[in-house]
This record gives C-alpha cells, structure tokens and sequence, in this order.
C-alpha cells in the first residue's frame, strides 16, 4: 500500500514554514553562493545557512576596501510596520525622535525595555509616511506586537519574503549605474529610494556596515535571483566579488560598528542581570532624544544618568603591536582587571592593531591611562602569555571621504 508523502499530509501554511522542516533554511541566493563557494565555511546566521568565507577572507575583505563586494544580507530579521499610528508606535517604542525622520530616510536606532535596558539595535526605514521597515540582529515579534496594543498599526515579520544584498565598496555606486538604476548618484547616506526591476521595485538605501561607500537592496524573493546576476553583469569589470562574514566583519570593527550579542549581550538573551546594558554603557547614548515624549525605559535611563549608575562604557583601544587581542582580559596598570575584548583585529587600512572593549567605570570613562590586555599568541607549538599596552582611543578607527561624497566616486 502506498502512502503520501508526508509533506502531502502537513498543512499548506507548515508546507511555506521552511524553518520548520529543516536544520538551516537558505536564502534565495543559495544557488549563487553554492556555485562560488570554495572554501566550504559555512555559519549559522539567525536560522539559515550563511557563508563565514566564499574563497579567501583577506582577499575578501580587500573586495570591500579597494573594489566592489556583495554580501547576503537576507537573513538579517526585517519587520514591516504599516499604519496611521506607526509614527507615533516607533516613536514610543525607540530612542530616537521619530518625527525627524522623513519619508525617503533611513536612521541607526535602539530599544529597550522598561529598566532601560537595551534589547537590540538596528537600522529603521520610512518607506512612506505611514510604512516603516526595522531591520535587526534578533527576533522580537511577540514583543513588538505587545508593545503595538492601543495603536493602530499592522506589525508582521518579513525575513522570508524580502530578499537582501549589502553592495559596498569604492566601486559599489558604479556597479549600480552600470547596472542601469538610473538616478541612484542623487542617493546622499541614509536616503532611500525605489527603483525599477523586471516587473517589480528593489528599494536601494545608501547604509551599510563597513564605514565604505555602500547600499543595501531589497526585493522580493522571488527576483532576487536576476538582481544578483544583473549586479554581477554590470560589476564584473568593477572587479565584483562575493563575500563572506569575516571579510564584513573585519570592514565593521575598523568602522566601529558594534553587533548585539557579541559587543553587548541584549536584555532578553542576558541570564544575568550585570551581563544587560544600557545606551549609555554601549556608546548609544547619542541617540537619546529626552525633548521627545515618552519611549520605553526613558525613567530608568534618567534616573541612571542622574544618579550615577552607569556601570560599564564600550569604548576603542589602540594596542601596542600586531597580534590581535581577541577576547582578552584588560587590566589597568597590569593588575586590577577592568574589562573585556569583544572584537580584534589588526586593521590593514588603519596600519593599527584594534580593538573594541567592554569596560567597568571609571576606566574607558574618566580613567584612560595604563591600561594593558592580556593576548596569547602561539610561538613554536606553546602558548606565551603577552601583556600590552593599550590606549583608548575614538571610534570609528576609519574614516574614508567617499562614504558619504555627493555625488558618490566613479571608480
């Protein structure tokens, strides 16, 4: 006797719940990847499958600073958030003054929860007056829809159906005009547009997560194939390459740039409450807007800041030498342990050796002097204990004219 497939007997709504049936999903530009793929680093990024390297990290990483480089950024968690009352919904819900985005823009943001503590952070589009995208590291819907009661807003998970690429790169604005999106040199940073493809519309942003000239495109998934194969026909002699999260996590570090859970632990994944921070301890503190109304955990951050309560500040190091201090321990003066390394790198563009650094105050606040990391390197099969100096030092550790020239660079 014969019997159905089981994928026959589930039901059509479980059948499109791809993240169900499988250990890790894939983006719809797996059949890209995989053909480029030669190194065979993969990740886990959020659920799906995510390349780590496609050939060469450092070769990758040189894509971004002195060509063109494409990265997946599909699994990135995006939220649509529609209705007349989503203005004032985010504008509760989030730091920053709402009203002082415009349709066409897109603002850095952050969010906490009732104690002040930061839940995430993450990028917000006004695609019109009454349409937002909020895109971020971490999955947050029941949250969202409880914080949405009284308004009258739609708040609906779209990661699955809208595809993603971060194009950045000197040559990232000439691939695009190259690739016939018509108009895209009027894009100054943190403006957003729509622009024609086949049948439908990619939405093209200039952000990024490198500090480079960059923008960020989204379409439906269904077209995501043919906008990749459109980017690379008109990015092959830009020299085009397809790139992996180690080459745009290094591009990031040298920005600055930091990443919930694992520069700070966010309050809903902290199992210890000395582990969450607030905007003030993880350099967010600019985006605070107190001449707006309320928003959540402003009391808690007030009180902090009049109080003095602030325990912790993220800052930049600049350490001695070229052995990067991942994951070490800071001291001040050689001995009493004030801190961690959360993020390291010798930064190839800087020609310094860098780092980002959580530290217990005063130090990285008021106390910046005689500071030291502890860094093991392998020398001849053993492990030798190394310690550093460092300095604190301003963030981003780059900055680089064509980010943000108008009109971009033709290079």
């Amino acid at each position: 006797m014969e019997h159905a497939p089981l994928s026959k007997l589930l039901p059509a709504r479980t059948r499109k719940q791809g993240h169900f049936r499988k250990p890790l999903i894939t983006t719809p530009f797996q059949p890209r990847l995989e053909a480029l793929m030669q190194s065979e680093e993969w990740y886990a990024w959020g659920g799906y499958k995510a390349p780590m390297s496609l050939w060469d990290e450092e070769l990758e990483y040189f894509a971004i600073r002195s060509q063109a480089a494409l990265f997946d950024i599909s699994p990135m968690v995006k939220y649509r958030i529609d209705g007349p009352d989503a203005e004032a919904y985010l504008d509760r819900l989030t730091l920053r003054d709402l009203t002082r985005l415009k349709p066409g823009r897109v603002h850095y943001t952050a969010w906490c929860d009732d104690e002040g503590h930061v839940l995430d952070d993450g990028t917000l589009f006004r695609l019109s007056q009454n349409r937002f995208r909020l895109c971020c590291q971490e999955r947050h819907l029941p949250w969202l829809l409880d914080s949405a009661i009284g308004f009258y807003v739609t708040v609906a998970e779209e990661t699955e159906a809208v595809a993603a690429l971060a194009l950045q790169g000197p040559a990232s604005f000439a691939v695009l005009r190259d690739a016939g999106f018509e108009g895209v040199e009027a894009l100054k940073v943190f403006d957003l547009a729509g622009f024609a493809h086949e049948t439908g519309t990619v939405t093209i942003s200039r952000t990024g997560f490198t500090g480079d000239l960059g923008y960020e495109l989204f379409i439906e998934a269904k077209a995501a194939l043919s906008l990749w194969d459109r980017l690379f026909r008109a990015g092959e002699r830009r020299g085009l390459r397809a790139i992996g999260y180690a080459a745009l996590n290094r591009a990031r570090i040298e920005a600055g740039l930091i990443v919930a859970n694992a520069d700070f632990i966010t309050a809903d994944h902290a199992l210890r409450a000395d582990r969450t921070r607030m905007p003030d301890e993880i350099g967010l503190g600019f985006m605070i807007d107190l001449k707006k109304g309320h928003f959540n955990g402003r009391r808690a951050i007030e009180r902090a800041r009049i109080k003095k309560q602030l325990r912790h500040a993220l800052v930049g190091l600049e350490i001695e030498g070229n052995i990067p201090a991942e994951q070490a321990i800071v001291y001040h003066k050689g001995k009493r342990e004030v801190g961690l390394v959360s993020a390291a790198i010798w930064s190839p563009l800087a020609k310094r050796n860098i780092a980002i650094a959580s530290l217990e105050r005063p130090y990285g606040d008021t106390v910046t002097e005689d500071l030291w990391v502890e860094i093991y390197a392998m020398r001849e099969l053993r492990y030798e204990k190394m310690m550093k100096r460092a300095k604190v030092v301003a963030r981003p550790f780059i900055k680089l004219d064509r980010r943000t020239a108008n009109p971009p660079g033709d290079f």
